[in-house]
């Protein structure tokens, strides 16, 4: 059974859900993944720089604190909403976050490892390109994002 299909809807920079007439589409399972697992907000670290410089370390409200060896859910990219940007520790820390993110894929077998670039497509918009390589040597598929909650 396919999980519900997720788009990123680029005009308002959200995943939402693919509607098909009167129903819920279903499919493209490993884009779905990728799209939860990058854009969800994985609680932040004790030591993170809340961005809003309050004391809210957000995360997904499904993660119990039960250790059940996937990690939490989401990434940290949100950390990135206040940053000063073009610089490079602001892609090497969109880089470190969505690994972090997206290595329950590669632990539980569903990809055999993943090809990750991040670069500055204007002076305040970050982009991405995933490449996800299959466990069964077959074609990889490649996904691409960009979005500019970055000032």
């Amino acid at each position: 059974m396919s999980d519900i299909r997720i788009v990123w809807d680029v005009a308002n920079a959200r995943g939402d859900w693919a509607l098909l007439a009167d129903d819920i589409a279903t499919g493209n399972d490993l884009e779905t993944a990728l799209l939860l697992s990058l854009f969800t907000d994985r609680e932040a670290a004790t030591d993170d720089v809340i961005p809003d410089g309050s004391n809210d370390r957000r995360g997904w409200w499904g993660d119990d604190g039960n250790i059940d060896g996937l990690g939490p859910t989401g990434s940290r990219l949100w950390l990135l909403s206040r940053r000063k940007s073009p610089t490079d520790q602001t892609l090497r820390d969109a880089y470190d976050y969505i690994v972090e993110a997206i290595q329950w894929l590669i632990d539980t077998g569903v990809v055999a490892r993943f090809d990750v670039n991040v670069q500055w497509v204007k002076p305040d918009m970050l982009g991405a390109v995933v490449v996800a390589w299959p466990p069964d040597g077959g074609a990889a598929q490649t996904f691409n994002w960009a979005w500019s909650e970055v000032n």
